[in-house]
């Protein structure tokens, strides 16, 4: 097994990485936009239940970021879209094709904006036709091994289109270590950081994302894989396992309801990037309240993304990374 606690150049390969090894209030560089990528090319299709957010293809990528760029965007992570249900299958088949969006995109992306870091989610739950996290037994359990081998082999197809940075969801045992010695093996190890959902709980403020993504499982749910919401320990566990096998940075999501684990996260790795995801439910939340007047959406707003980098974040993925573009230069 190679020592994957040795790799240290991976972390801080490109310059955002490096300002992310750094302590600091909530500046434009911490921001990360979650985009979802539609397989139809010109689409640019409504998510109902998330305000102002769209299923892009890929023929429009270039209009929703450029302008975005020119305010100060970093970095952005990729979230496969299939609107064709027919293209799914077991195994998740078009999540790391040339033909799929995602690997499409990374390409596009690295071409059109060489200074945006680009991330990828890895899961196969967009692409499945079972919409699980990995790959199951016949009787519809998890095959772990299984869907280990799959998840470090999209992560490697990724990296090898060009992404910089690697976000594993899947929440499987042991994708981590896979996955790294995967990038070891094509000598990728140096150029691509590992950021990993260590600590990601099985919460009900997934609800709009699976509708954006429509990713929602077929039958049953994600709590054997996903951590239970209360489970303060098992998160620590998480963390230190998949900082044991290689990652890069960790994050947790969602976020608000879990910043004593941010702050657990911080200090059981003071040392590498901690994250956390802002995740759909969060985002849809504040808007509806902000609708009804219950607050003013942009002081609540930056009461929440000052409270995640408080708790210790680095890194922060959010929705309303367009918006704070602009009310951090004001």
């Amino acid at each position: 097994m190679s020592n994957v606690s040795s790799i240290l150049h991976s972390g801080y390969h490109i310059p955002l990485t490096r300002e992310w090894q750094s302590v600091r209030p909530l500046t434009k560089s911490a921001l990360m936009y979650p985009i979802f990528i539609s397989d139809k090319d010109d689409a640019k299709d409504v998510i109902s239940s998330m305000p102002n957010q769209y299923r892009w293809g890929v023929n429009r990528l270039e209009e929703l970021l450029d302008p975005l760029v020119k305010k100060g965007l970093r970095s952005v992570i990729l979230f496969g879209v299939l609107e064709d249900s027919s293209k799914k299958d077991f195994r998740g088949s078009l999540a790391d094709s040339p033909d799929g969006p995602v690997v499409r995109a990374i390409k596009l992306i690295r071409n059109r904006f060489p200074d945006l870091a680009v991330a990828c989610d890895i899961c196969l739950c967009e692409y499945t036709d079972h919409g699980h996290c990995g790959l199951l037994f016949k009787d519809g359990t998890i095959n772990n091994t299984e869907s280990v081998a799959r998840i470090a082999e999209v992560s490697v197809n990724y990296a090898l289109a060009g992404a910089q940075i690697l976000a594993p969801s899947d929440c499987m045992d042991g994708r981590i270590l896979a996955i790294k010695e995967g990038l070891i093996q094509n000598q990728l190890s140096h150029r691509v950081m590992l950021l990993s959902y260590a600590a990601k709980f099985a919460s009900c403020f997934y609800g709009p994302f699976r509708d954006a993504a429509d990713s929602a499982p077929a039958f049953g749910d994600r709590s054997c894989y996903q951590l239970p919401p209360a489970s303060r320990g098992l998160a620590r566990r998480a963390i230190q396992r998949d900082l044991r096998e290689g990652a890069d940075a960790i994050m947790v999501k969602p976020g608000t309801a879990f910043m004593d684990i941010i702050a657990d996260a911080a200090n059981l790795a003071p040392d590498v990037p901690i994250a956390t995801y802002h995740v759909s439910g969060e985002f849809a939340m504040l808007h509806a309240a902000a609708k009804a007047g219950v607050f003013d959406l942009k002081r609540v707003v930056l009461e929440v993304m000052n409270g995640f980098m408080r708790a210790g974040c680095s890194i922060i993925l959010t929705y309303f990374t367009p918006e704070l573009l602009d009310w951090l230069s004001e």
